[in-house]
């Protein structure tokens, strides 16, 4: 049996594309959820022999998981950009691991398949706003601006709809939106043969960024913005690309972007500054259910009563 594991944003859905055009595999069984959803190995039961791949999913979340699937004799591949804690060394394991805040797991994949379904890893780049880079490797393709701007849209799309406290809050599973996405070898070819899902996302997203651009920041200084948003659902949709978009916008600045939850706290999405994007990880690692990257990271569940240390942390690491 094989099953494939992988993170429900544009990273995560771009590297596993990518990897089964190039390795096709009949009948996998899909392991996804929403990004904030980390802990995904716990889902995954295992027989000897069987073949596990792993995309853009935090080794320090499923340290545990992951060795219980190695000692009962499964093969693994692990590709991913994440924090990672302590390696593990097993025969059966195979590991690509960068965690550079210039990379991601779909251009991993990309440098492991030497450019082969590049669109693909340029989608999930720009979903993970690595803009730069991107534009870079766009180069490389000789990209009309059309096609650039139709990647950049997608990749951000994407990345919109993995969003949420559920899959309820989403417009498309992740592993069902994966499913739509694969059987095409460009996003381009998908952008002209299923325009409804595509133009679902960029509707739904452009709403969503609307209604969320009339809210004003709870807390703002030259070096840090804190936004509130509601307890809503297209809120914790967009609470993610809503700290992607300002922190293009304003470069200079730490963002954090809060939307209420269910359990009446915060989840929380951070973007550090892009002239000089660290420190993230370490900000939310100081939280129970913290962590990411160097340059965004989140808390799933900020309780209420921490929300003045948040903030006061926040100011600190950034000031």
């Amino acid at each position: 049996m094989h099953i494939d594991v992988f993170n429900g944003d544009a990273d995560g859905i771009c590297a596993l594309i990518q990897l089964r055009l190039a390795e096709p595999v009949i009948n996998a069984t899909l392991v996804s959820g929403v990004k904030r959803e980390t802990a995904l190995l716990n889902k995954v039961s295992v027989q000897a022999n069987d073949f596990v791949t792993v995309l853009d999913v935090s080794l320090k979340k499923n340290r545990l998981a992951l060795d219980t699937i190695l000692q009962q004799g499964a093969f693994v591949f692990y590709v991913d950009h994440h924090e990672t804690g302590e390696i593990p060394a097993y025969p059966n394991l195979k590991m690509i691991i960068n965690t550079a805040e210039d990379t991601c797991t779909s251009l991993l994949v990309d440098h492991y398949l030497s450019g082969k379904y590049r669109a693909w890893a340029l989608t999930g780049a720009f979903g993970d706003n690595l803009l730069a880079k991107a534009e870079e490797l766009a180069k490389i393709l000789s990209l009309t601006t059309k096609q650039f701007e139709q990647l950049k849209s997608l990749g951000t799309c994407l990345n919109y709809n993995s969003y949420g406290s559920s899959i309820a809050d989403l417009h498309f599973a992740p592993d069902r939106l994966y499913q739509s996405l694969a059987i095409y070898k460009s996003p381009f070819e998908f952008i002209n043969d299923n325009p409804v899902i595509y133009e679902k996302l960029l509707c739904s997203y452009y709403d969503d960024m609307t209604q969320a651009q009339r809210i004003l920041p709870e807390y703002l200084t030259n070096k840090v913005s804190v936004t509130i948003l509601p307890d809503d659902a297209w809120a914790r949709r967009v609470s993610g690309v809503l700290g992607n978009h300002l922190a293009n916008l304003y470069p200079e600045q730490a963002h954090a972007v809060m939307s209420v939850n269910s359990q009446g706290g915060y989840l929380v999405s951070v973007r550090a500054p892009l002239i000089n994007p660290v420190g993230a990880d370490e900000l939310c690692s100081l939280f129970s259910t913290g962590g990411g990257r160097k340059r965004a990271a989140g808390i799933n569940h900020l309780p209420s009563d921490q929300l003045a240390f948040f903030m006061s942390t926040f100011s600190a690491k950034y000031k």
